[in-house]
């Protein structure tokens, strides 16, 4: 079974859904996702969000440029560490944020149609366990380790 390429088809499909209907917010390329982290997670610092997107550090923080240029968020210094820039949403981005989130739980809706209530926890406990599995190994692969294959 290709498992993965059915869970990459399905991931690109929502993707370039989200670009199509954000373009009215100038919301691309997967920037919605991090607006998304930073509203629900105000103060969070770049690397942690890298970390929880699954993605290098220099596609954050380009991603975060653009958001900060365009006035959804913005960053901080921290009280205790200059050196930390807490990323913080503005008015703009807590505003866009309940469609971003409308999007999100209808696309749910949709690839779960079908399903019953215990099949949708299977499925969401069964993924879990793929993502814990890919998590080793990207962090692995993240300190410049190659894998055996």
């Amino acid at each position: 079974m290709e498992i993965l390429r059915e869970i990459g088809m399905i991931a690109r499909a929502l993707d370039s859904i989200s670009n199509i209907e954000f373009k009215e917010y100038d919301l691309t390329k997967g920037q919605y996702l991090y607006l998304v982290r930073i509203v629900e997670n105000p103060g969070i610092i770049q690397d942690k969000l890298a970390e929880m997107i699954k993605v290098d550090r220099t596609t954050a923080a380009r991603a975060i440029k653009r958001l900060e240029m365009q006035g959804f968020i913005e960053k901080r210094d921290d009280d205790s560490n200059k050196k930390i820039k807490k990323l913080i949403p503005t008015e703009k981005g807590k505003r866009v944020y309940p469609f971003l989130k409308r999007e999100g739980e209808h696309s749910n809706k949709v690839a779960l149609t079908g399903f019953s209530a215990e099949e949708t926890e299977t499925i969401f406990q069964l993924l879990q366990r793929v993502r814990a599995n890919v998590e080793g190994e990207w962090g692995y692969v993240k300190k410049g380790n190659r894998r055996k294959y």
